[in-house]
């Protein structure tokens, strides 16, 4: 079994993020997260005009700004992953997504705008793991004071879209 279609083994990661790994399918990590945003899109396509500026209760965060959180939480997740694939044993530290929605202002955005960089964020992050030599997808570092390896941080990445996407597809879709 090559590199893109191993599993992270439960030690490979914090439990908190077992959630999202058990929601992968086996398989190349690198298609599945390129089909994934295909199928996201497709959720993404039937909001509604005025749909993408409201929570789906007081409180929640707006569809502009999941589809942000979505392209922040896959950033850190892949600076995380290129940083422990070249060997960089630094602690990593976590990030605060709550503050990181307040402070970005993602409201004063077109929804067509996030999603476009949602999928450019996607792209360079499949190019980034096709890249990777074999021998990196084990290497684990540490994150925000939790063990976690290469082949971890590529399941959370598409694991956090399908946990959001099933929020917008259930609490979202169809709001009026």
């Amino acid at each position: 079994m090559d590199h893109l279609h191993q599993r992270p083994a439960p030690g490979e990661y914090a439990e908190f993020y077992a959630k999202y790994i058990a929601r992968v399918p086996t398989g190349d990590i690198a298609a599945i997260l390129r089909d994934q945003l295909i199928d996201t899109r497709a959720v993404l396509s039937t909001v509604k005009p005025g749909d993408a500026d409201r929570g789906y209760a007081p409180g929640k965060w707006t569809v502009k700004e999941v589809v942000g959180h979505l392209c922040d939480t896959e950033r850190v997740m892949s600076y995380r992953a290129m940083r422990v694939a070249r060997g960089d044993r630094t602690p990593l530290a976590g990030f605060d997504e709550n503050e990181f929605v307040a402070a970005a202002s993602f409201g004063e955005r077109d929804l067509a705008g996030l999603i476009e960089e949602l999928a450019t964020v996607r792209s360079a992050t499949i190019a980034m793991l096709r890249g990777l030599p074999h021998e990196s997808w084990p290497r684990r570092g540490s994150a925000n004071g939790n063990e976690v390896s290469v082949r971890a941080l590529a399941a959370i990445i598409a694991g956090h879209e399908l946990h959001h996407r099933e929020i917008l597809e259930t609490l979202y879709r169809g709001r009026s």
